[in-house]
């Protein structure tokens, strides 16, 4: 029998891994994003609906998807009359320091509201993002919190949010449903100021600025919203659609690039776009009933109405915190992380913290029940119990050598009517261990407290 030549070999082995990856691809809408940061979900934007959904409820980071809910939040104060198209937002050294993307506007300088708009719709610029934050909230740590209460009265119960632009920071987190539902309550809630996601390419200073979402022109119907990528995050993007009578919201988190991340996303939209509802009936806008929203069942999302009407600013910022040293955009921008491990909380204290009472949770089978004794490391604190075991687990995967072997364990702590849960791993013979496991995470720009219990 004839030996084939190596030339031919080549051939047929590729010929069968592309027929493998064309078969495989073909299984299932969850097979393009093999790895564990991948989320995604498609709502019915009529009738709430899930039309598909993989780990929509899973811990994320949302990069700059976070500037979503800054532009609702100018978005509210133009429909309120807080603040005009032509209000001028000035830029700070604190805001003048964020990482790129950027405008570059010099501190001291100014720019339109409208144009700051334009600027986060597209070049999705992090400047602007935190001049806007000091503009209506006075520092960007305040309008963090404004940012995170608005959340809640939309119901997007697992998001918290820390900055205005999405850089990683500790504490700030998402899910691919919440992130569709402040997709579709930017559509509903503010019409005549949804265009501006539709904008493909925006001049500013002799520049001109091309819209990071490339599917706006590629795909039939996509009239929006926004990407976002950090290195923790990964390629996100949350895209609307609307063609014919129907209309859907489509999220996407965790792509490995932009293109395979717009690849799943024109995917789920060619699948699941022909199964939404073509009815005139909208069911979204939930009531408001004694002073608390509807709670949405599982399969779909409701929206409630506009919620309270925040206080913003109305006079310029004089004071403004200082800035943020952020060596780039994959860091953890968080100044004295070590003083601030605890703060990374959603629900702001009505009152200043008085007391405090700790215990631990048991998170997964296997892991401690009940508080350790030795050495441990601490990277972070979140609002809840599935936000302090997303932060171990990313952690963890990040740091298969270091971490894969620890046990990992929330500890709650109540401090006055605010709730932590501490993310913290243990297992270490002792303090050189846990000292040598926050160096090479600090390496990485995660945070990490050596502690002995």
């Amino acid at each position: 029998m004839r030996t084939l030549s190596a030339f031919w070999l080549r051939r047929i082995a590729l010929a069968l891994a592309t027929i493998t990856f064309v078969v495989s691809g073909n299984l299932s809408d969850n097979s393009a994003f093999a790895n564990a940061k991948y989320a995604g979900i498609v709502i019915d934007a009529k009738t709430g609906k899930t039309l598909y959904s993989y780990k929509a409820d899973a811990i994320r980071y949302p990069a700059s998807l976070t500037k979503m809910m800054t532009m609702y939040m100018m978005f509210e104060a133009f429909a309120d009359r807080k603040m005009t198209k032509k209000t001028r937002i000035r830029m700070s050294k604190y805001a003048a320091s964020k990482p790129p993307s950027k405008l570059n506007i010099k501190a001291g300088r100014s720019i339109a509201a409208e144009h700051a708009v334009y600027a986060l719709a597209t070049k999705s610029a992090n400047d602007v993002a935190a001049a806007v934050a000091e503009h209506l909230g006075g520092t960007e740590g305040n309008f963090a919190k404004m940012m995170t209460r608005k959340a809640r009265q939309l119901g997007m119960k697992n998001t918290t949010f820390k900055n205005a632009s999405g850089l990683t920071s500790i504490g700030q987190l998402t899910t691919a449903r919440d992130m569709a539902r402040l997709g579709v309550a930017l559509r509903e809630h503010f019409p005549q100021y949804y265009k501006y996601f539709q904008t493909r390419n925006f001049k500013y200073a002799g520049k001109n600025y091309r819209n990071h979402n490339r599917l706006l022109g590629q795909i039939k119907g996509v009239d929006g919203i926004k990407t976002g990528y950090t290195r923790a995050s990964g390629f996100n993007l949350v895209s609307s659609v609307q063609s014919g009578q129907r209309s859907i919201v489509a999220v996407v988190l965790g792509g490995r690039s932009g293109k395979s991340r717009n690849a799943q996303m024109a995917k789920l939209i060619k699948r699941y776009l022909p199964k939404a509802s073509r009815g005139n009936k909208r069911q979204l806008v939930a009531s408001r009933k004694s002073g608390s929203f509807v709670v949405a069942s599982a399969s779909e999302v409701r929206l409630p109405k506009r919620g309270p009407i925040p206080q913003f600013r109305t006079a310029q910022v004089v004071n403004v915190a200082k800035p943020v040293r952020v060596a780039s955009a994959t860091a953890f921008n968080q100044t004295s992380v070590q003083k601030r491990l605890a703060q990374a909380v959603a629900p702001v204290p009505a009152t200043r913290p008085t007391s405090e009472v700790a215990y631990v949770d048991p998170i997964t089978t296997g892991n401690i029940a009940q508080k350790p004794t030795g050495w441990v490391i601490q990277i972070g604190a979140a609002g809840d119990k599935d936000g302090a075991l997303g932060l171990l687990k990313t952690a963890q995967a990040r740091f298969p050598k270091t971490l894969g072997a620890k046990k990992l364990y929330t500890e709650t702590v109540s401090k006055g009517n605010a709730v932590l849960h501490r993310a913290r791993f243990v297992g270490f013979s002792g303090k050189a261990e846990a000292n040598r496991a926050c160096k090479i995470l600090k390496k990485k720009r995660f945070a990490c407290l050596a502690l002995n219990s």
